[in-house]
């Protein structure tokens, strides 16, 4: 039986100031969750000292509503983030992560919001030469898509590759179609493809195609009770979505040329869940609306994504709320990190192999 953990509790970290020597514009591909993407990057050096420095960050929404974001750039000169506010700063090596605060994480078309922090430097301090925005690198201008309800993307013409990370959005019969979905999946998984790349020194491989859209059989109503046990609904939406991608694509739990997850726009209220198991993540709806942009700050639904990756490559909960990702930290994302121990054991595990 296709083994599932719950999600825990919400707790999400809010820091709290700010600081004109040096600074660069540059516009940015938006997240996922827009029918047209793009944002504007200020990164300004506000002060400078022998060996340390200030800097703001302005970000500016350019494409459709955002509910939260994630601000990733690298420093190519040696330098390293120190205290932050209006937004969790964190660094691994050269890359930085800033993810929204609990209060500015939601932007209008041409809303902003701003944070700042204090770093060090050695020998210079130039700018960061690239941004990436919600997982989504830097284009140079807005990006226009097809609007929500326009078609899907083409599904694999041809046979998927093997040793990759296969991802599905199953949309019940009576589920318009909306492009944020699949779209902002998308870019949950890249978020995370570039989350274990930071914290293992090499990641997963995404197809092509990277959600594969699937017409599911039956309408919500059908997904959310049938196969169940008496009145608990709680595993029935994903559990029957698991058995049908399986049928439907061949698939077995686990499969070997995969690690599989999947997403389905439904669920009862208050009932339905998901988890992981290894091989596989399926997901109910309030994740997939998540990751549309529809429900909640973005750092919560990537870091409930890496947490659920970590048990599809074979890690346990942790016992406690121990600052991982295998832990209720993973909330805090992105300021919780995997153990030695975790990083070994997803290395050495069933699907290790998949990670380069």
């Amino acid at each position: 039986m296709f083994q599932l953990r719950t999600r825990r509790a919400r707790i999400l970290p809010a820091i709290a100031g700010a600081a004109v020597l040096a600074a660069v514009t540059v516009v940015a591909a938006q997240g996922a969750s827009a029918a047209a993407a793009g944002c504007r990057i200020t990164y300004t050096i506000s002060s400078q000292w022998q060996g340390g420095f200030g800097a703001s960050v302005a970000v500016t929404n350019l494409g459709d509503p955002v509910t939260g974001w994630t601000l990733r750039w690298s420093y190519g000169a040696g330098q390293t983030v120190a205290q932050a506010w209006n937004a969790t700063v964190t660094q691994t090596g050269t890359a930085v992560t800033a993810v929204n605060a609990s209060y500015n994480g939601a932007l209008t078309t041409g809303g902003s919001a701003s944070f700042g922090f204090n770093g060090s430097w050695t020998g210079s301090n130039p700018v960061p030469a690239a941004f990436t925005l919600n997982g989504v690198a830097c284009t140079g201008g807005v990006t226009p898509t097809s609007s929500p309800t326009a078609g899907p993307s083409p599904s694999p013409s041809g046979p998927v590759a093997t040793k990759t990370v296969r991802v599905f959005w199953l949309k019940p019969t009576d589920v318009t179609f909306d492009r944020r979905y699949p779209d902002g999946i998308a870019a949950v998984m890249r978020e995370a493809q570039s989350y274990y790349r930071q914290e293992l020194g090499r990641t997963f491989r995404l197809n092509d195609t990277v959600v594969e859209v699937v017409d599911g059989e039956h309408d919500r109503n059908w997904y959310i009770t049938t196969n169940c046990t008496g009145s608990d609904h709680y595993w029935c939406v994903v559990g029957n979505m698991h058995q049908e991608l399986m049928r439907r694509y061949g698939i077995d739990n686990p499969d070997s040329r995969w690690l599989c997850v999947g997403l389905i726009s439904a669920e009862e209220t208050n009932q339905s869940g998901g988890g992981a198991s290894p091989g596989w993540v399926v997901l109910s709806g309030h994740d997939a609306d998540g990751a549309a942009g529809v429900n909640g700050p973005m750092n919560r639904w990537y870091g409930g994504m890496v947490h659920e990756l970590g048990h599809a490559f074979g890690l346990p909960d942790s016992t406690s709320t121990d600052g991982t990702p295998m832990s209720a930290s993973f909330y805090s994302y992105p300021n919780t990190h995997f153990s030695q121990a975790q990083k070994n054991a997803i290395l050495s595990g069933p699907y290790g192999s998949l990670l380069s």
